[in-house]
């Protein structure tokens, strides 16, 4: 890259990065961005951790909270993390039931990445004295990745 050239990275079709962003009002309203992976053709996994996590319940409009891990083994793109926190953030008013939440978050990432492979491991706190922990992938990872433990403990109130 010379001095007067843009980077080929993908980070100059980016509308968020370096930008004053405002808070998506909703998560159909976020804008996930991505950028081409580097290391095509190497199986390694992303892993991103949400520990502070919220939503609303669609009932009682109460707060709900719970500890994301997404990992992700890329295939063309990477997801752009400063949009993938304000997707996550945009959930704050946005009333779903655990399992909506978890899936949505999954889903939408599915759709634009077409990972390899991904998996979600939603950990929420109690809702009426009951943690709802939500997981999903999108298959088998391939043979001979390593892929870390998610290492989130099960929820044991004060004990």
């Amino acid at each position: 890259m010379t001095a007067n050239s843009t980077p080929d990275d993908g980070s100059q079709f980016l509308t968020q990065l370096g930008q004053n962003s405002a808070q998506p009002a909703s998560p159909e309203e976020a804008r996930l961005e991505r950028v081409p992976a580097p290391d095509r053709g190497r199986h390694y996994v992303v892993r991103f951790t949400a520990p502070e996590f919220t939503s609303l319940c669609p009932v009682t409009g109460q707060p709900d909270f719970a500890h994301i891990v997404i990992d992700y083994i890329p295939d063309e793109w990477i997801v752009e993390s400063k949009s993938l926190k304000l997707f996550l953030t945009s959930f704050r008013n946005h009333g779903a039931f655990h399992e909506r939440c978890s899936m949505q978050i999954a889903i939408t990432l599915v759709d634009l990445l077409k990972p390899v492979w991904l998996r979600i491991g939603a950990y929420w706190y109690p809702r009426g004295g009951m943690p709802i922990d939500v997981f999903w992938q999108t298959g088998a990872p391939p043979e001979g990745v390593w892929i870390p433990a998610q290492d989130v403990p099960g929820y044991r109130g004060r004990g």
